[in-house]
């Protein structure tokens, strides 16, 4: 007799398990670490260092407009001035303080706009200071001034003057070079402090500023001028002139310039090309702290 086998039936599985439920995304997590991150640079630019962008001609030949720099926070302490934006009041306290050195570029807050500046230190707390014919005579003593070879600065009116009254005062100094292109050559000095700082600026008119004090600083303050004597409003000038108003407080100071990160001449445009084309390779990395002056005639 035959045996027929009959076939098995497989068994049927039903799936019980519940639908994956697709994620959500936890954005109160996601706030709380964009804010984080917010906190750490803020914390960051306010103590230890920050970019800083130079837009104007008051700190030439030393520092051209479209110069990007690195300006430290902790060489002078921490004041009220130290905050990024400008975040905390205004007050004459200061962290682990330290005063400048002569020849440091430091950056000081406008005494009642909440405005960065950039200048150099050429007084220090009870040094006092006058302008004669734009010499500088501390404590009775002139500096060391000397004519130099003029600096060659490239003509890029467009950045470099913004305006008619400063391309007018540089003009007469506009000179053609061998490689087709303009240039300014204004007349330069080489100044040297009492501490051998050494460093160039330009003077090239006779004004109302190359006449001043004497002044004595005030303890816990610094007097500061810009490189380019004829065109920068410091010191010498007063607040209501967007000067500083004479000696800047330490606490009103932000901070030291230390080098140029990289810089570009103003012809950047949407262009990726020009991204590249516009920068100045020889301006980048260059240090900002003033050679002393066995160092500068050894060079």
């Amino acid at each position: 007799m035959a045996i027929t086998e009959s076939p098995q039936e497989s068994p049927h599985v039903t799936d019980t398990s519940a639908p994956e439920k697709p994620h959500k995304v936890d954005w109160l997590a996601e706030i709380r670490g964009l804010a984080l991150m917010l906190l750490a640079v803020l914390a960051f630019h306010s103590l230890v260092a920050k970019p800083f962008y130079i837009p104007s001609t008051s700190m030439m030949p030393t520092l051209w407009v479209g110069d990007r720099l690195v300006v430290s926070k902790y060489p002078y302490g921490w004041s009220w001035a130290s905050a990024s934006f400008h975040l905390l009041p205004r007050g004459d306290w200061r962290v682990w303080p330290s005063t400048p050195e002569y020849g440091d570029i430091v950056i000081p807050v406008h005494p009642t706009r909440d405005e960065d500046y950039i200048k150099r230190v050429v007084a220090l707390p009870g040094d006092t200071i006058e302008v004669r014919g734009g010499q500088i005579i501390l404590n009775g003593q002139a500096i060391k001034r000397e004519v130099v070879p003029p600096v060659r600065i490239p003509f890029e009116p467009d950045l470099i003057c913004r305006g008619a009254p400063c391309l007018d005062a540089f003009d007469q100094y506009r000179v053609n070079g061998a490689d087709g292109r303009e240039y300014y050559e204004p007349p330069t000095w080489r100044e040297t402090l009492p501490n051998g700082a050494t460093y160039l600026t330009i003077d090239y008119r006779d004004q109302r500023l190359d006449n001043y004090g004497p002044y004595t600083v005030p303890d816990n303050a610094v007097f500061v001028m810009g490189d380019n004597r004829d065109e920068s409003a410091d010191s010498r000038a007063e607040a209501i002139e967007s000067g500083l108003g004479g000696a800047v407080p330490l606490a009103n100071i932000g901070g030291r310039a230390e080098f140029i990160t990289f810089s570009l001449d103003g012809s950047t445009t949407w262009n990726p090309v020009s991204w590249f084309s516009s920068l100045r390779p020889e301006r980048a990395w260059t240090t900002l702290r003033p050679p002393l002056a066995e160092e500068s005639a050894a060079q």
